[in-house]
């Protein structure tokens, strides 16, 4: 199949007149299977906890608590958030002995022990937390992540959590953040190390990573909605080819699915009358048996060079010691030469440097004056500790001096996300970040370097900054933040940009969003405006892979809401998309090849993760299932360099399957993860 041939998916959805005349007899149907299975005994009754969180002096509901519910018969542990009206609910538990633990910045934590649920019961638990209170922050020195950066779930809204100290080391030399908080829904904690690293020497120390988890498989009947804020970063993937192309693999906690599906163009066509165009397509899961993988694209519209706003663009540059690196400092000033050949006489740039202090090196100068640019960046040199703070307050600084009305108003931080002097108060970095971009000075963040590393903090700025997150570990990937994306690493076309899938019950009996674990909202958050979500550039794409398993066919399965902003802000705009069952085909090798490599691309990631659902796809398999994806598009660069990471990274896992004793490949549950005894 010609790759422009294998577009066709990619049209809107087509209208099926001839549905009309069947439906009597397709809904006789349903509802004789509907009754049929209300009849049949439950094959697997599991509990819920649930209660109402409230103040002690003021009984008032608690919004925005955090409910840990941990047990030995469950794998992980299940996060929650109380709502506004205080009240919680972890469901699909199985029967065992939990404890629960409710923390709140401003309240002093408790913890409940001993609670026996039984099979399919429903146990509610109600909590009183007494007088507010405020820890002692700790400053600790490098190369310890000074922040502990929570609560992202509800987006800027969300509370920030204290400093932390390095003690807390993750698998292959990495430093591990505690555990998020969650959206008010279901969601499935990681599970415990047991995989075993590899090369027992790793080559990197202090990597500061956060796992958020793998997202459970949701009955339809429980939570018929799915609600997440889109993401359009990549940095995850460029971090796993950095690790892979060192010869070893990358920290479990390192890898997103959603920012390794992101990663790749898959030729999506605009809407000129629409702000984003829809691509949906799914077929018959490689790996799961009795689901289906459904790919669901949108592409913001595009804009052209011309029409590009003007901008000014302050960069942030670390230049302490950590970053005296040819792939860190040496790149970063590679990648802003590129940048600044780009840019021309409707820009500004402003260079800004931080070690031990923060100072700047040029005042807005305008693009066209590229020696001046060019002499500053080539000026550029290593000094002293990091002071991140005074790097950011100055960057902000000038950006507000000069800010351009009507245009593109920009912080691009470049670093290692290292900060050892400086940061006292996180909660004061946040609201600083957060209020400048409601002012219209949004933040990019750019990592650089292996080692060293704080990937948690250089996420979490740029998803208060209302900005995006990249990581650059060769050049080639500067060339494309920086020159083929310019419009859209530079440019807003939607803000708090949701999605939202509402599963028809006659149709899917359960589901489960691959990916953006960090993203996920309650339901009655797609509708709250006030709730902060992902920002989309012009031209970008994003993708989501979810795994549903079908009941009895219907005309469609799901509906499809987008829930945005116009990029000066205002009430949201609905979206809406019905999801008819004809884009589902019948089989991997009948769906398109941008679909089959959506497909590759999520599967390497929840490999790289060691994801429970992915244990029937073999290394080997995987990669015949790259080579599927068939020619032309198999033969680009970017799709050809997945085939030989996905080789590189089988060649180097030897970590040992830790659901095997208690659920064989061979008789494993594809609808639930076996609960750890």
């Amino acid at each position: 199949m010609r790759h422009d041939a294998g577009r066709i998916w990619m049209m809107a959805f087509i209208p099926m007149p001839e549905v009309a005349s069947t439906m009597k007899p397709v809904l006789s149907s349903l509802l004789c299977c509907v009754l049929l299975l209300l009849a049949a005994p439950a094959l697997a009754q599991t509990g819920t906890l649930l209660g109402t969180v409230t103040a002690a002096d003021i009984r008032d509901p608690i919004p925005f608590v955090v409910v840990t519910a941990t047990s030995p018969a469950l794998q992980g542990e299940r996060i929650v958030e109380t709502d506004a009206q205080g009240q919680y609910r972890i469901s699909g538990l199985p029967e065992g002995v939990y404890t629960l633990r409710f923390d709140h910045q401003d309240f002093r934590g408790k913890m409940r022990s001993n609670l026996q649920l039984r099979e399919g019961a429903t146990l509610r638990v109600d909590v009183v937390l007494d007088g507010a209170y405020v820890e002692e922050m700790v400053v600790v020195g490098a190369p310890a992540p000074l922040i502990d950066l929570g609560a992202i779930g509800r987006g800027v809204s969300g509370f920030f959590e204290r400093l932390a100290s390095s003690g807390n080391k993750g698998s292959q030399g990495s430093t591990t953040a505690s555990a998020p908080p969650a959206p008010s829904m279901p969601h499935q904690a990681p599970p415990p190390p047991e995989r075993t690293a590899l090369p027992p020497q790793q080559p990197f120390a202090d990597m500061y990573f956060k796992s958020y988890g793998v997202n459970p498989t949701i009955d339809t009947e429980e939570e018929r909605f799915s609600t997440f804020s889109v993401d359009v970063d990549r940095a995850s993937y460029a971090l796993a080819r950095s690790y892979l192309e060192r010869g070893a693999l990358p920290d479990e906690q390192a890898v997103r699915v959603e920012e390794f599906v992101n990663s790749f163009d898959y030729g999506y066509q605009g809407d000129s009358e629409s702000p984003f165009s829809v691509h949906v397509e799914g077929f018959p899961s490689p790996s799961r048996k009795g689901y289906h993988v459904v790919h669901i694209g949108l592409k913001a519209r595009e804009v052209s060079r011309e029409q590009r706003k003007p901008s000014h663009l302050v960069f942030v540059i670390d230049v302490s010691g950590s970053m005296d690196l040819e792939n860190r400092l040496g790149l970063v000033k590679q990648a802003l030469r590129l940048l600044v050949n780009e840019l021309d006489e409707r820009d500004r740039v402003s260079i800004a440097v931080y070690g031990t202090t923060a100072h700047p090196v040029l005042g807005p100068t305008r693009a066209t004056e590229k020696h001046k640019l060019m002499a500053a960046i080539d000026g550029l040199h290593s000094e002293g500790s990091t002071n991140a703070q005074a790097g950011i307050e100055l960057g902000y600084s000038m950006a507000t001096e000069h800010f351009l009305e009507g245009g593109i108003n920009r912080v691009i931080l470049c670093s290692d996300g290292v900060a050892n002097n400086g940061i006292t108060d996180a909660d004061g970095i946040w609201q600083r970040v957060r209020g400048q971009a409601a002012k219209g000075i949004t933040l990019t963040t750019v990592g650089f370097g292996m080692g060293n590393y704080n990937d948690v903090l250089m996420e979490r700025l740029a998803q208060v900054g209302e900005g995006h997150y990249a990581y650059v570990d060769q050049l080639e990937e500067a060339r494309r933040l920086f020159v083929n994306n310019l419009a859209g690493t530079l440019q807003v076309v939607a803000k708090d940009v949701k999605l939202q899938l509402e599963f028809d019950r006659k149709a899917v009996a359960r589901y489960r969003l691959v990916g953006y674990e960090n993203r996920m909202l309650a339901k009655e958050q797609f509708a709250d405006d006030r709730v902060d979500a992902g920002e989309v550039g012009a031209g970008h794409a994003v993708t989501a892979i979810y795994e549903v398993k079908l009941r009895e066919p219907t005309p469609s399965f799901a509906t499809l809401r987008i829930r945005y902003k116009a990029p000066e802000g205002g009430d949201s705009r609905l979206v809406e998309k019905e999801l008819p069952a004809s884009l589902l085909r019948p089989a991997y090798g009948r769906a398109a090849p941008p679909t089959r490599l959506s497909y590759v691309a999520a599967a390497f990631a929840e490999k790289l993760r060691g994801s429970y659902w992915v244990r029937p796809l073999s290394w080997s398999q995987l990669v015949s299932l790259w080579e599927e994806v068939g020619e032309p598009l198999r033969d680009r660069p970017d799709v050809a360099e997945l085939g030989s990471l996905i080789r590189k990274a089988q060649t180097l896992d030897r970590r040992k399957d830790r659901f095997e004793q208690l659920a064989p490949v061979s008789t494993m549950d594809f609808d639930r993860v076996p609960a750890i005894q």
